[in-house]
Protein backbone atom coordinates (compact mmCIF):
# COMPACT_ATOMS: atom_id res chain seq x y z
CA UNK A 1 0.00 0.00 0.00
CA UNK A 2 3.03 2.22 0.81
CA UNK A 3 4.72 1.51 -2.30
CA UNK A 4 1.29 2.41 -4.35
CA UNK A 5 0.95 5.73 -2.47
CA UNK A 6 4.57 6.40 -3.29
CA UNK A 7 3.98 5.52 -7.25
CA UNK A 8 1.12 7.48 -6.94
CA UNK A 9 2.99 10.31 -5.81
CA UNK A 10 5.40 10.53 -8.61
CA UNK A 11 3.02 10.04 -11.14
CA UNK A 12 1.45 13.09 -9.67
CA UNK A 13 4.26 15.01 -9.28
CA UNK A 14 5.88 14.46 -12.78
CA UNK A 15 3.16 15.56 -14.66
CA UNK A 16 4.03 19.14 -13.16
CA UNK A 17 8.09 18.45 -13.55
CA UNK A 18 7.55 17.88 -17.43
CA UNK A 19 5.20 20.76 -17.42
CA UNK A 20 8.16 22.87 -15.85
CA UNK A 21 10.82 20.72 -18.14
CA UNK A 22 8.77 21.96 -21.47
CA UNK A 23 8.29 25.75 -19.85
CA UNK A 24 12.18 25.73 -19.33
CA UNK A 25 13.12 24.43 -23.15
CA UNK A 26 10.66 27.25 -24.41
CA UNK A 27 12.34 30.06 -22.00
CA UNK A 28 15.51 28.60 -23.30
CA UNK A 29 13.98 28.87 -27.09
CA UNK A 30 13.22 31.80 -26.55
CA UNK A 31 17.04 33.68 -25.36
CA UNK A 32 18.38 31.47 -28.22
CA UNK A 33 15.89 33.61 -30.51
CA UNK A 34 16.70 36.84 -28.68
CA UNK A 35 20.73 36.83 -28.76
CA UNK A 36 21.39 34.92 -32.00
CA UNK A 37 18.69 36.88 -34.01
CA UNK A 38 17.23 33.29 -35.76
CA UNK A 39 14.57 31.02 -34.79
CA UNK A 40 14.62 28.55 -32.20
CA UNK A 41 16.39 25.03 -33.09
CA UNK A 42 14.12 22.41 -34.44
CA UNK A 43 13.50 19.85 -32.26
CA UNK A 44 11.79 23.01 -29.55
CA UNK A 45 9.73 23.96 -32.17
CA UNK A 46 8.69 20.02 -33.01
CA UNK A 47 8.13 20.33 -28.83
CA UNK A 48 5.69 23.72 -29.52
CA UNK A 49 3.86 21.55 -32.01
CA UNK A 50 3.41 18.38 -30.45
CA UNK A 51 2.46 19.77 -27.55
CA UNK A 52 -0.15 22.32 -28.86
CA UNK A 53 -1.20 25.96 -27.71
CA UNK A 54 -2.78 27.03 -24.74
CA UNK A 55 -3.28 30.70 -22.89
CA UNK A 56 -0.12 30.01 -20.85
CA UNK A 57 2.47 29.41 -23.72
CA UNK A 58 4.77 31.94 -24.34
CA UNK A 59 4.59 33.99 -27.24
CA UNK A 60 8.17 33.94 -28.26
CA UNK A 61 7.88 37.92 -29.61
CA UNK A 62 7.36 39.34 -26.04
CA UNK A 63 10.49 41.10 -25.34
CA UNK A 64 10.36 40.49 -21.51
CA UNK A 65 9.06 37.08 -19.66
CA UNK A 66 8.88 37.08 -15.41
CA UNK A 67 11.78 34.32 -15.06
CA UNK A 68 10.00 33.37 -11.67
CA UNK A 69 6.53 33.26 -13.35
CA UNK A 70 6.55 29.53 -14.11
CA UNK A 71 8.19 28.80 -10.85
CA UNK A 72 5.00 30.68 -8.83
CA UNK A 73 2.53 29.37 -10.67
CA UNK A 74 3.92 25.58 -10.37
CA UNK A 75 4.43 26.42 -6.30
CA UNK A 76 0.70 27.72 -6.06
CA UNK A 77 -0.52 24.56 -7.84
CA UNK A 78 1.59 21.99 -5.88
CA UNK A 79 0.29 24.16 -2.75
CA UNK A 80 -2.85 24.21 -3.36
CA UNK A 81 -3.30 20.31 -4.38
CA UNK A 82 -1.34 18.85 -1.35
CA UNK A 83 -1.60 21.74 1.42
CA UNK A 84 -3.88 18.70 3.30
CA UNK A 85 -1.23 16.50 3.08
CA UNK A 86 1.30 19.11 4.18
CA UNK A 87 -0.07 20.32 6.91
CA UNK A 88 -0.60 16.97 8.48
CA UNK A 89 2.62 16.02 7.84
CA UNK A 90 3.53 19.58 9.69
CA UNK A 91 1.80 18.74 12.66
CA UNK A 92 3.14 15.03 12.85
CA UNK A 93 6.96 17.14 12.72
CA UNK A 94 5.83 19.06 15.12
CA UNK A 95 4.86 16.46 17.24
CA UNK A 96 8.12 14.32 16.45
CA UNK A 97 10.33 17.31 17.65
CA UNK A 98 13.12 16.19 20.14
CA UNK A 99 12.19 17.69 23.51
CA UNK A 100 15.21 17.93 25.18
CA UNK A 101 16.23 17.36 28.65
CA UNK A 102 13.82 15.83 30.89
CA UNK A 103 11.88 17.99 34.06
CA UNK A 104 14.37 18.32 36.53
CA UNK A 105 11.30 16.48 39.22
CA UNK A 106 10.75 13.56 36.39
CA UNK A 107 14.22 12.76 36.59
CA UNK A 108 14.88 13.11 40.25
CA UNK A 109 12.09 10.63 40.35
CA UNK A 110 14.01 8.03 38.35
CA UNK A 111 17.13 8.61 39.89
CA UNK A 112 15.10 7.78 42.87
CA UNK A 113 14.04 4.79 41.70
CA UNK A 114 17.10 3.70 40.18
CA UNK A 115 18.91 4.09 43.25
CA UNK A 116 16.06 1.70 45.55
CA UNK A 117 16.64 -0.84 42.97
CA UNK A 118 20.48 -0.34 41.74
CA UNK A 119 21.01 -4.43 42.05
CA UNK A 120 18.43 -4.87 39.32
CA UNK A 121 17.31 -2.22 37.54
CA UNK A 122 14.94 -3.32 35.09
CA UNK A 123 11.45 -2.01 36.01
CA UNK A 124 8.39 -4.08 34.87
CA UNK A 125 5.54 -2.90 32.50
CA UNK A 126 3.66 -2.25 35.51
CA UNK A 127 6.37 -0.35 37.14
CA UNK A 128 6.79 1.71 33.98
CA UNK A 129 3.47 2.79 33.56
CA UNK A 130 3.32 4.18 37.55
CA UNK A 131 6.65 5.68 36.75
CA UNK A 132 4.98 7.17 33.83
CA UNK A 133 1.75 8.81 35.54
CA UNK A 134 3.98 9.82 38.29
CA UNK A 135 6.63 11.86 36.55
CA UNK A 136 4.41 13.09 32.90
CA UNK A 137 6.75 11.39 31.02
CA UNK A 138 5.45 8.97 27.76
CA UNK A 139 6.19 5.31 28.47
CA UNK A 140 9.19 5.26 25.68
CA UNK A 141 10.96 8.01 27.72
CA UNK A 142 10.84 6.13 30.58
CA UNK A 143 12.13 2.99 28.76
CA UNK A 144 14.50 5.26 26.73
CA UNK A 145 15.76 7.16 30.02
CA UNK A 146 16.38 3.61 31.89
CA UNK A 147 18.44 2.36 28.74
CA UNK A 148 20.63 5.02 28.55
CA UNK A 149 20.94 5.03 32.71
CA UNK A 150 21.74 1.29 32.22
CA UNK A 151 24.68 2.13 29.37
CA UNK A 152 25.89 5.20 31.31
CA UNK A 153 25.99 3.91 35.22
CA UNK A 154 25.41 0.73 35.50
CA UNK A 155 27.93 -1.78 35.81
CA UNK A 156 26.19 -5.33 37.15
CA UNK A 157 28.08 -7.51 40.28
CA UNK A 158 30.10 -10.00 39.57
CA UNK A 159 27.13 -12.67 40.96
CA UNK A 160 24.86 -10.51 38.41
CA UNK A 161 26.63 -11.26 35.25
CA UNK A 162 27.43 -14.94 36.51
CA UNK A 163 23.41 -15.37 36.46
CA UNK A 164 22.79 -13.68 33.17
CA UNK A 165 25.12 -15.57 31.52
CA UNK A 166 24.16 -18.79 33.40
CA UNK A 167 20.42 -18.35 33.28
CA UNK A 168 20.48 -22.07 31.44
CA UNK A 169 21.39 -23.57 35.24
CA UNK A 170 17.92 -22.85 36.95
CA UNK A 171 19.76 -25.04 39.80
CA UNK A 172 21.50 -22.25 40.78
CA UNK A 173 18.31 -20.29 42.24
CA UNK A 174 17.16 -23.57 43.71
CA UNK A 175 20.68 -23.91 45.95
CA UNK A 176 19.66 -20.26 47.10
CA UNK A 177 22.58 -18.62 44.70
CA UNK A 178 21.44 -14.59 45.38
CA UNK A 179 18.96 -15.34 48.07
CA UNK A 180 16.76 -16.83 45.04
CA UNK A 181 15.13 -15.17 41.81
CA UNK A 182 17.43 -12.14 40.99
CA UNK A 183 14.15 -11.41 38.91
CA UNK A 184 12.22 -11.44 41.42
CA UNK A 185 8.91 -8.43 41.01
CA UNK A 186 9.39 -5.65 43.15
CA UNK A 187 6.47 -4.65 44.87
CA UNK A 188 7.79 -2.27 46.87
CA UNK A 189 5.93 1.15 46.57
CA UNK A 190 6.85 3.63 43.70
CA UNK A 191 7.74 6.75 45.35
Amino acid sequence: AYCEMLAKYEQELSKPFKEAMIFLSRIDAQFKSLSLSFPPAPQVCAEFEKNGSSEDDIDLRDNYVDPEAGDRELKGQLLRKYSGYLGSLKQEFLKKRKKGKLPKEARQQLLDWWTRHYKWPYPSESQKLALAESTGLDQKQINNWFINQRKRHWKPSEEMQFVVMDAAHPHYFMDGGLGGNPFAIDCAPLL
